[in-house]
C-alpha cells in the first residue's frame, strides 16, 4: 500500500496539487475527462467518468489526504470500504463505486478490507459538505474535520458494525456487476477517447 504524506500546515491546493502530480492525474485531476484509467494490476482499462463520479472523486481525492490510503489497487479498495464505512452521503455515484471496489476488497483483501472500514465508521467523510470551503483549509484542519483514526490504532468492532459490514457485503455483490457490466459496455468508446489522449 502506498501512501504520501502531507504536513498539516500544508494548505489543501497545495496538497492535492501534489497528490496529482505523484499519481500522474494532471493539473486538473482529470476531473473533465469522458473517461478515465482504471488499473487492475498491470492492466488498464477505461472507466466512463460520469457527472456523478466527476463530482465524487473531487471528494474521493480530499480522502486520500487525510487517510494515508495510496492510489494502488489495494489501497483503492481500501479506500473505498472507508468511505462506505464513513458515508458517502446523497453521491450515488461513490456508493456504487465504493460498494463494487469493497466487494473487490472482501474477496482480495478481507482483513485490510475490515479494517479500512471500522476506520471509516469512526470517521466522518466529507462528501455532505460544500466543496470549494474545503479548498481553504490546511490539511491539518481538514484531518481534524474527518477525525480519521491513525493508521496503526487498536479497533474493536461491535455487533453493529458486523451488521453494517454484511449489509455493505450484500451490496457490494449487487454493485460490482452492475459497474463492470456498464464499463464492458462503454469499453470501445473508453478505448478510443484514451487513445485519442495519448
Amino acid at each position: 500500500m502506498t501512501s504520501a504524506t502531507y504536513p498539516e500546515e500544508m494548505p489543501v491546493t497545495q496538497a492535492r496539487a501534489r497528490y496529482f502530480e505523484n499519481n500522474g492525474f494532471g493539473a486538473d485531476g482529470g476531473y473533465d475527462d469522458a473517461f478515465v484509467e482504471l488499473a487492475l494490476g498491470p492492466v488498464k482499462i477505461p472507466f466512463p467518468n460520469t457527472k456523478g463520479r466527476a463530482r465524487a472523486v473531487r471528494y474521493h481525492d480530499l480522502h486520500h489526504l487525510v487517510t494515508g490510503y495510496g492510489t494502488d489497487f489495494a489501497s483503492e479498495t481500501a479506500i473505498s470500504a472507508w468511505e462506505i464505512g464513513a458515508g458517502c452521503g446523497t453521491s450515488v455515484a461513490a456508493w456504487l463505486i465504493d460498494l463494487s471496489a469493497m466487494g473487490v476488497g472482501i474477496v482480495a483483501q478481507p482483513r485490510l478490507t475490515w479494517r479500512a472500514f471500522l476506520r471509516g465508521r469512526r470517521s466522518k467523510s466529507l462528501f455532505m459538505e460544500p466543496f470549494e470551503p474545503l479548498l481553504a483549509l490546511s490539511v491539518g484542519e481538514l484531518r481534524a474535520r474527518v477525525a480519521v483514526p491513525d493508521a496503526e490504532a487498536p479497533l474493536r468492532g461491535r455487533a453493529v458494525d458486523a451488521l453494517a459490514f454484511g449489509a455493505a457485503s450484500v451490496g457490494g455483490a449487487i454493485a460490482a456487476p452492475i459497474v463492470l457490466l456498464g464499463t464492458l459496455a462503454l469499453l470501445p468508446l473508453g478505448l478510443r477517447a484514451l487513445g485519442k489522449k495519448r
